[in-house]
């Protein structure tokens, strides 16, 4: 079972659950093992492993900078999917590639499904629903999973972040109209080896997130209670903190098909974060 994007949120999170599934072996490739950028390095790496499983974790997620560095992001998210399912077709592999709410435009009031139109506000969205598109046209048994708000004990994300300006900060001001639900990457992990688990026997677009419906601003004043700090957190608009890319402002995933196919039944968001603050704790 290869892994791609071994040092971030989620390919982390695999690496610390690994141990617990013995019958499947794991080969965790970073950057430097294989570049998403250069579809040359590929074929070698499908050659050597011959894997069962391809875990397509690894994706260029600085959304601010898509909009300038759009060659880079574009040959990672929107290209190299379509030729890692070319590759996974090839070699009888299954694909589990994970994409984002970014596809959709944030006008949504109702939970989106997983086979609504797409439509992108930013450059990072598009790369990735060409990913969806190229993945799927050229292995129909991909499996892709998209998820949102995505936080972990590692890599850089909005529950770390928050946690360091609530320590150094005396108020910080959060965004308090934009709505989704957060992802704890272990659940994310956790969901996708279930899914090996039961064979990958479904295939398609799937969504997967903590159950709830919140804002930054709710998430951030949860950090902070859960965590015992008294940093002031000031709810402001989307318009009062602007951002080279745009966000959607609504952008809960409707489950329902991953629990249907898969019997896959998400957390509450708070629980998850708990936990996290609590290993987070632990860690320091």
């Amino acid at each position: 079972m290869i892994v791609t994007g071994k040092n971030g949120q989620l390919g982390s999170e695999l690496l610390d659950i690994h141990m617990s599934y013995p019958g499947y072996k794991f080969v965790f490739l970073d950057r430097n093992q294989l570049d998403l950028a250069k579809p040359e390095q590929f074929e070698a790496i499908f050659e050597q492993y011959k894997p069962a499983f391809f875990i397509n974790a690894g994706a260029y997620t600085a959304v601010d900078k898509a909009e300038t560095e759009k060659e880079l992001a574009m040959a990672v998210n929107g290209i190299a999917p379509g030729k890692i399912a070319t590759l996974c077709r090839e070699y009888g592999a299954k694909l589990i590639h994970i994409s984002t709410d970014y596809v959709f435009d944030g006008n949504g009031t109702a939970p989106y499904m997983p086979d609504q139109a797409t439509h992108p506000l930013n450059y990072y969205g598009q790369t990735k629903l060409k990913g969806e598109e190229s993945a799927l046209a050229h292995n129909p048994g991909t499996i892709i999973i998209r998820t949102a708000w995505v936080y972990s004990a590692y890599g850089h994300n909005f529950v770390k972040t928050m946690l360091r300006l609530m320590s150094e900060r005396p108020s910080i001001n959060v965004v308090g109209d934009q709505y989704g639900a957060p992802t704890y990457a272990r659940d994310l992990a956790l969901a996708i080896m279930d899914i090996i688990g039961k064979g990958a026997a479904h295939q398609g677009i799937y969504h997967f997130s903590n159950e709830g419906k919140i804002s930054w601003y709710d998430f951030a004043r949860a950090i902070r209670d859960l965590a015992g700090l008294t940093c002031a957190v000031n709810e402001i608009t989307t318009a009062d903190f602007p951002t080279p890319a745009k966000r959607p402002a609504y952008s809960v995933l409707d489950k329902g098909s991953l629990i249907r196919d898969y019997g896959i039944q998400p957390r509450d968001w708070q629980v998850a974060l708990k936990e996290c603050l609590g290993y987070l704790q632990r860690l320091a």
